[in-house]
C-alpha cells in the first residue's frame, strides 16, 4: 500500500468514527415521547383550534390515543369531523406564525410515539368495520406535527397502510426534496401529498422553513411519478404588493404541478399562539395585520373585507390560468365569509380533510 493509500484509508476511517460520534450524540438528546408521556395521555393532547376537550375513556387502546377526531367546531366557523393521525408531536421548523408554539407550550422540538404503538393503532382501526361508520378515511398525519420529518418512520407508517384498500393517509408537509426519497422508490396507492407553500416575500419574513421553491420541487417530484398532490397556501397575508407575490407563487407552482386540490387560508390570531410567541421573545411582527381584524370562533382573523378580497383574488387568478377553481377551498372560515363568496361548501364537513373529499379529490 503506497503513501496516498494509507491517507486515503485513514482519512475514511476519521471521517466514519466523527459520523459515528455524531449519530451517537444526536441520539443521546433524542428522546422517545413514552419516556415522559403515556400512550393515554398522549390522547388528552388537544389541538388549539379544537374547542372542547375530547373525553378519553380510562384504558384507551392505542387505537383512541393515537388515532383522533378533530372536530366540535364553534357554530360560526364551517369546519367539520377529521382524522388525526398522531404518529409524532412538533415540528423541525420554527414559523414565526405557527399554532403548534401555543399547543406544545414554546417547545417545538420534534417527538415521536413508538412505531410499534402506531403501527398497532393503525392495525386496529383497519380491522375495526364499524370506525368512521364504514366508510373510507383519509388520516391526516401533517396536522400536529410535519409529515416529512423523519422519513424512515413515515415510510413504516406508509408501508402499513398498503396492507389495505380501504383508507388513505395524508402527508402534509414543508420538507424539500431530501425527503421524498422513499415515495420515490416505491408506488403507494393510499398516500395523498400535499405541501403548505407560500410567496416568497412571506416566507422570507416568517418561515424557518425550506424556501418555497424547494417545496415546489419536492412536490412536483412525487407529481410525476402519479401521486395525488394538494397544495396548503396558509397563512395569506396582505404584505406590501401582496398580489404581486402571490401571482408569482400561483404561477411557479402551477408551472410544475397540477394539483388536485387547492387550499386557501388566512392568518389565525390564537390566544396561546400570540402568548407563547411573545413569552419566547419571537417576532410578532406578523400579528399588526391583526389591528383591525375580527373576532372569531377561531381566534383574530384580518378583517372580513380583507379576507374576502384575498380569496377573490387567488381564485380569479387560479382561474386565469386554467385551474379547477371547483377544486379550490377555504379553510376555518366562518359561514358569513363563505355566503358572502357565494362559493359551495359541505355542511357539517371538514372542507379540507372531510372524508368526502376523498370521492373527490384524492
Amino acid at each position: 500500500m503506497n503513501k496516498k493509500e494509507k491517507y486515503k484509508k485513514a482519512a475514511l476511517k476519521a471521517w466514519k468514527t466523527i459520523k459515528k460520534k455524531k449519530r451517537e450524540k444526536i441520539a443521546r438528546n433524542t428522546q422517545k415521547i413514552e419516556q415522559f408521556i403515556s400512550s393515554n395521555e398522549i390522547a388528552k393532547i388537544i389541538h388549539p383550534e379544537d374547542i372542547s376537550p375530547l373525553k378519553i375513556d380510562k384504558g384507551a387502546s392505542f387505537c383512541k390515543s393515537i388515532i383522533r377526531p378533530f372536530s366540535k367546531a364553534p357554530p360560526d366557523i364551517v369546519c367539520g369531523r377529521f382524522w388525526e393521525l398522531r404518529w409524532a408531536f412538533g415540528c423541525p421548523f420554527n414559523c414565526a406564525y405557527c399554532y403548534l408554539k401555543g399547543t406544545y407550550r414554546g417547545d417545538t422540538r420534534p417527538r415521536y410515539v413508538r412505531i410499534e404503538h402506531v403501527l398497532k393503532a393503525l392495525d386496529q382501526v383497519f380491522n375495526d368495520l364499524e370506525f368512521n361508520d364504514g366508510r373510507p378515511a383519509l388520516f391526516n398525519s401533517g396536522e400536529l406535527a410535519d409529515s416529512l420529518m423523519n422519513p424512515d418512520i413515515m415510510e413504516k407508517i406508509a408501508d402499513k397502510f398498503e396492507e389495505q384498500s380501504k383508507h388513505k393517509l395524508l402527508l402534509l408537509s414543508k420538507c424539500g426534496s431530501r425527503n421524498v426519497e422513499f415515495l420515490l422508490r416505491k408506488s403507494y396507492r393510499n398516500v395523498v401529498c400535499a405541501w403548505s407553500i407560500n410567496a416568497y416575500r412571506v416566507a422570507k419574513l416568517w418561515e424557518a422553513a425550506p424556501p418555497p421553491e424547494e417545496r415546489i420541487a419536492a412536490a412536483k417530484l412525487v407529481f410525476e411519478v402519479g401521486y395525488p398532490v394538494w397544495i396548503r397556501i396558509d397563512p395569506i397575508f396582505p404584505v406590501e404588493d401582496w398580489e404581486i407575490h402571490y401571482e408569482h407563487l400561483l404561477y411557479k407552482l402551477l408551472s410544475n404541478v397540477n394539483p388536485k386540490r387547492i387550499i386557501l387560508g388566512t392568518p389565525r390570531g390564537l390566544k396561546k399562539t400570540l402568548y407563547y410567541v411573545r413569552k419566547m421573545g419571537e417576532s410578532v411582527s406578523w400579528t399588526r395585520f391583526f389591528k383591525d381584524g375580527e373576532k372569531t370562533g377561531w381566534g383574530l382573523k384580518l378583517n372580513f373585507e380583507t379576507r374576502k378580497t384575498i380569496y377573490l383574488f387567488m381564485r380569479d387568478k387560479l382561474r386565469e390560468m386554467g385551474y379547477d377553481v371547483s377544486r379550490v377551498t377555504i379553510c376555518k372560515e366562518t359561514r358569513e365569509m363563505w355566503d358572502a363568496l357565494g362559493w359551495n361548501y359541505f355542511p357539517g364537513r371538514c372542507q379540507c380533510y372531510g372524508d368526502h373529499v376523498l370521492e373527490l379529490y384524492a
